[in-house]
Formats: C-alpha cells, structure tokens, sequence
C-alpha cells in the first residue's frame, strides 16, 4: 500500500501500490503542464467519497510499499487522463483489464 501526501498539513491517501503508479504518470502530466485539476475516490470503508484540488504549487509525495514498479496499463492510464481532462477530474477507480 503506497501513500499520496499532498500539502504540507501532511494529509495522507493510502492507495495500492499498482494504481497509485498509474496515477502518478497521470498527475505528472497534467502538473508538467502546469494543470490544475481535481482527484476524487469513494471512502474504503464506504463511509463517502472526497475530492482535493490538485495544483502544481502545492507540494506532492508519493511513496511506493514496493520496491519495484509495476507494469503498466496503457488504457487504464488512457482513462484517467480523459477523466483528468473532463470538468469532473480524475476519479480513482479500479483498474479495467479486459483488452
């Protein structure tokens, strides 16, 4: 399980390590060029949801539990680039294998 920090309150998203790597090349391409945007996911234990506002000014660290990376899947990095470029932002969601 990796970590998302974002702030400098120390604010933690606890992720798996697998889609946290998808989301990081998703969040570093739209930061890169200088885009803000939103990152929404459901509460784990079902209790909600929540949304940060992602900008390039404010400090962001992720943290990987495993040593090496994963490999990727380029259409589930597709997905989260589209919904990063809709009005809704990125929404965390499970990954789609099926080809």
């Amino acid at each position: 399980m990796g970590t998302l920090a974002y702030g400098s309150s120390g604010g933690r998203l606890y992720v798996e390590d697998r889609a946290l790597s998808h989301l990081k090349i998703v969040m570093a391409t739209k930061l890169r060029r200088n885009e803000s945007f939103t990152l929404s996911w459901r509460q784990f234990d079902g209790s909600g949801r929540e949304t940060l506002w992602i900008h390039p000014s404010i400090p962001l660290r992720f943290t990987f539990e495993e040593v090496d990376a994963p490999s990727l899947n380029v259409r589930w990095i597709e997905e989260m680039m589209y919904s990063a470029n809709s009005t809704g932002g990125i929404v965390l969601t499970e990954e789609n294998i099926a080809a």
